[in-house]
C-alpha cells in the first residue's frame, strides 16, 4: 500500500472519531473567525478551517456556531495558540499544535503522552528547523485522471512542485499560493488531503517495536481534544 493510501486510511479511522474531529473543527474555525472576523471571503485562514470542516462532513449549524462563538456572537472560550516541539520514539522529531482554554492542562498532557512512550519534550526550535511550511493536496490515483493534465493545472495554478506516485499525486505549493491552487482543482477532483501543513526535510524509519509505541503516542495526541496538528519526521 503507497504513502497516499496509508494517509487516506489514517483519516477514515480519525472519522471514526467523529466527535473528536468536530471539536478541534469548531475551535480552529472560533479562533480564526476572531482573529480575523466571521466573513469567509475576507478571512482566508477562516475560509481553510470550514473547507477542512466541511470535508470532514461537519454540519453547517456546527460551523455557524463556532463562527459566532469566535466573534462573540455567542459567548465561547478564549482559546490560546501553542506550539510545542519535542522527539517522539526513536528520536523521531514532533510538532504539536495545541488550541487550548487551559495552557497547563495542555502541556502537562503534551509532556505525559511523550514521557508515557518514549520521548521527551524540548524547547522551542528543538525540532522546527527539520520542517518547511508548505501547501499540499493529495489526490488518489483514478483511472480517469490524466497525469499531464492534472499537473498541468496544478503547476499553471501557482503549484510549486507536483510529484506523482504509484498510488495518487502530490501538488505542493508556498503556503500564500494554496488557495488559489486549490480552488483551480477543487470539484475537478477529490482530495485525500488538502492543507497547509509542515513538511520534514528527512525521514525516519522505525523498528516494529518502535513503531507501536510511536502509533500509540499518536492515537493519544490525536484523541486529545486540545491537540490541533501533529507533524513528524516518521517514515509515512
Amino acid at each position: 500500500m503507497g504513502r497516499i493510501h496509508n494517509i487516506e486510511g489514517k483519516k477514515n479511522k480519525m472519522d471514526s472519531l467523529r466527535s473528536n474531529v468536530f471539536t478541534k473543527h469548531a475551535r480552529a474555525i472560533s479562533v480564526a473567525a476572531r482573529q480575523g472576523g466571521g466573513n469567509p471571503d475576507y478571512n482566508a485562514a477562516l475560509k481553510l478551517a470550514i473547507q477542512k470542516a466541511k470535508a470532514d462532513n461537519m454540519p453547517n449549524d456546527n460551523i455557524n456556531r463556532a463562527i459566532k462563538k469566535g466573534t462573540g456572537e455567542d459567548g465561547g472560550a478564549n482559546y490560546e495558540q501553542i506550539t510545542y516541539e519535542g522527539y517522539g520514539p526513536g528520536g523521531i522529531a514532533m510538532i504539536i499544535e495545541v488550541l487550548t482554554d487551559n495552557k497547563n492542562r495542555a502541556a502537562g498532557n503534551v509532556r505525559y503522552y511523550l514521557d508515557r512512550n518514549g520521548g521527551n519534550l524540548g524547547t522551542a526550535g528543538s525540532v522546527s528547523y527539520m520542517f518547511e511550511r508548505k501547501g499540499q493536496i493529495l489526490i488518489a490515483a483514478d483511472d480517469s485522471i490524466s497525469e499531464d493534465e492534472l499537473m498541468e493545472a496544478a503547476l499553471e495554478a501557482g503549484a510549486e512542485d507536483f510529484i506523482a506516485e504509484e498510488d495518487g499525486f502530490e501538488i505542493l505549493t508556498a503556503p500564500n499560493d494554496f488557495a488559489a491552487v486549490r480552488e483551480a482543482l477543487e470539484g475537478k477532483y477529490e482530495f485525500v488531503q488538502a492543507d497547509i501543513t509542515m513538511l520534514p526535510n528527512m525521514y525516519t524509519a522505525l523498528d516494529p517495536n518502535l513503531q507501536k509505541q510511536m502509533d500509540k503516542l499518536m492515537d493519544q495526541l490525536e484523541e486529545d481534544d486540545d491537540v490541533q496538528n501533529v507533524y513528524t519526521t516518521m517514515q509515512p
